[in-house]
C-alpha cells in the first residue's frame, strides 16, 4: 500500500507546501509586499514562462542535425562483388534562417519578462489595495464597537429617564430597537474584516491568516506627481512594455517566415566502395526541393497580418491605459477633496452636534429622537469618510497597477 500512496504524496507536496514565513505581528505593507513576491503562484508562473525562453533561444540557435546513410549492395552473395556505399548529408540553412529563429526567440523573452514585469505591477497593486481594504475594515469595525457602545449607553439613559417618568416607555422601545441595529452592523464589520484579511492573505498563498492586523495609518493619503509627468511615465508602462515587445515578437516570427521562402539545400559527401574493382569513388552533391508549389506565402501572409494586429494593439493599449490612467488620476483627487472636507469639518461638526445632543437629552432639553438623529448622522459621516479614504487608495493602487510603480 505504502509503494502506492508515496508516489501520490510526493507529487502532491509542492501543492501542499507551506505558504511563506506570515507575522503574527502587526502586518505592514513592506511585510506585506515581501511576502506576496516571494510566494504568489501567478508571478512564480511568469518566471518560469521567462525561464522557459531560455530553452527555446538555446533551440534556436542549434544547426540542424546531418544524415549519415550507408547502402550496401549484394549482386552475387559473394564478397568480392559487394559495393558499399557511405555518405554524410548535411543540410545547409540559406536565407538567413538561423538568424531569424535566434532573433525571434529572443524577442519572445523580450515579451516573457514585459509579462513578468507587468505581473509584478499587478501584484504590487493588488497587494496594495487589499492591504487598505484590511485596514479600512479594522477602522470600520473599530466604528462599529462605538457605536455599540453609543447605543447602549443611549438605551440605558433612556431606560432610566423611563423610571424617572420623563419619558414614555416607547422611547425606551426605540433606544433598544437602535442598539440592536447597530449590534447587526457590528457582525457585519467582523464578517468584512474577515474576508477582507483572507483576501490579502491569499495573495501570498496562506489561506488562514496569521497576522493579527494590519498596522498602518489609513488617513495619511499618498501624494502624486503633476498630471504631465504621470503622462511621461504612462510611455514605460509595463502593459506599453509588453506590448511593444509582442509586437517585435511578431516581427521577429514574420521574419523567419520570409526567410523560410528560399529553400535549404543538402549537401552530400561520401565514399562508394567496390569490391569487384577494388577502388572507392568519391561522392559528391547538392540536392534542394523544388519550390514550384510551396513558398510559404501562407504563413508570411498569416505573420503579416498578426504584425499588423500587435500595432493595432499597442495603439489600443495606449489609448486604454490613457483613459485608465486619467479616470484613476480624477477618481484620486475627488476622493481625497472629499476626505479632506469629511475630515475638517463635516465629522467633526457631527460629532459636536451628536454630544450636544446627548447632553441635552439627559438634561431633559431633547427628545431621543434628536439623539437618535444626531448618532446616525455622526456614524454616517465617520462611515463615509473611512469609504472616501478607501476610494482614494484603491485609485492610487490602480495608478500603481498602470505604471508600475507605487508613485
Amino acid at each position: 500500500m505504502i509503494k502506492y500512496v508515496l508516489p501520490l504524496c510526493v507529487a502532491a507536496w509542492p501543492a501542499c507546501a507551506p505558504a511563506a514565513s506570515e507575522p503574527a505581528a502587526p502586518l505592514t505593507l513592506q511585510t506585506a509586499l515581501a511576502l506576496a513576491a516571494g510566494a504568489n503562484a501567478e508571478l512564480s508562473a511568469a518566471r518560469h514562462e521567462l525561464g522557459a525562453t531560455d530553452g527555446a533561444v538555446q533551440q534556436a540557435g542549434l544547426l540542424p542535425n546531418p544524415v549519415l546513410e550507408v547502402e550496401r549492395v549484394d549482386r552475387k552473395r559473394a564478397d568480392d562483388v559487394r559495393e558499399t556505399t557511405l555518405v554524410w548529408h548535411q543540410p545547409l540553412e540559406l536565407g538567413g534562417k538561423r538568424g531569424a529563429r535566434l532573433a525571434a526567440a529572443g524577442r519572445a523573452r523580450d515579451s516573457a519578462a514585459a509579462a513578468l514585469s507587468a505581473r509584478q505591477a499587478d501584484l504590487r497593486a493588488s497587494v496594495i489595495d487589499a492591504w487598505f481594504a484590511v485596514l479600512a475594515a479594522q477602522e470600520q469595525l473599530r466604528l462599529a464597537q462605538q457605536a455599540t457602545d453609543l447605543a447602549q449607553r443611549a438605551a440605558q439613559a433612556t431606560g432610566r429617564r423611563v423610571v424617572a417618568g420623563k419619558v414614555s416607555p416607547v422611547e425606551e422601545t426605540r433606544a433598544r430597537v437602535a442598539a440592536a441595529s447597530v449590534a447587526l452592523e457590528l457582525l457585519r464589520a467582523r464578517s468584512t474584516l474577515a474576508v477582507a484579511r483572507k483576501t490579502l492573505s491569499a495573495l501570498w498563498g496562506n489561506p488562514a491568516p496569521q497576522f493579527e492586523r494590519a498596522d498602518g495609518d489609513i488617513d495619511q493619503l499618498p501624494s502624486l506627481p503633476a498630471p504631465a509627468l504621470l503622462h511621461h511615465r504612462l510611455a514605460q508602462a509595463p502593459a506599453m512594455a509588453q506590448a511593444r515587445a509582442e509586437l517585435a515578437s511578431r516581427q521577429a516570427l514574420a521574419q523567419v517566415a520570409l526567410s523560410r521562402r528560399l529553400p535549404d539545400i543538402t549537401l552530400s559527401v561520401g565514399s562508394k566502395r567496390s569490391a569487384e574493382l577494388g577502388r572507392s569513388q568519391l561522392i559528391v552533391g547538392l540536392s534542394a526541393p523544388l519550390p514550384l508549389f510551396d513558398r510559404n506565402q501562407g504563413n508570411v501572409l498569416e505573420t503579416a497580418r498578426r504584425v499588423d494586429q500587435a500595432r493595432d494593439a499597442l495603439s489600443a493599449t495606449a489609448l486604454r491605459l490613457d483613459a485608465e490612467l486619467a479616470q484613476a488620476r480624477e477618481e484620486f483627487d475627488l476622493a481625497r477633496d472629499q476626505a479632506l472636507a469629511l475630515r475638517t469639518d463635516i465629522v467633526p461638526g457631527a460629532h459636536s452636534a451628536y454630544v450636544a445632543a446627548t447632553t441635552g437629552f439627559e438634561h431633559g432639553k431633547f427628545g431621543f429622537l434628536d439623539v437618535l438623529d444626531a448618532q446616525r448622522t455622526l456614524l454616517e459621516a465617520r462611515s463615509q469618510y473611512l469609504n472616501v479614504l478607501a476610494q482614494a487608495h484603491r485609485a492610487h493602487a490602480a495608478i500603481v497597477r498602470i505604471l508600475g510603480a507605487e508613485q
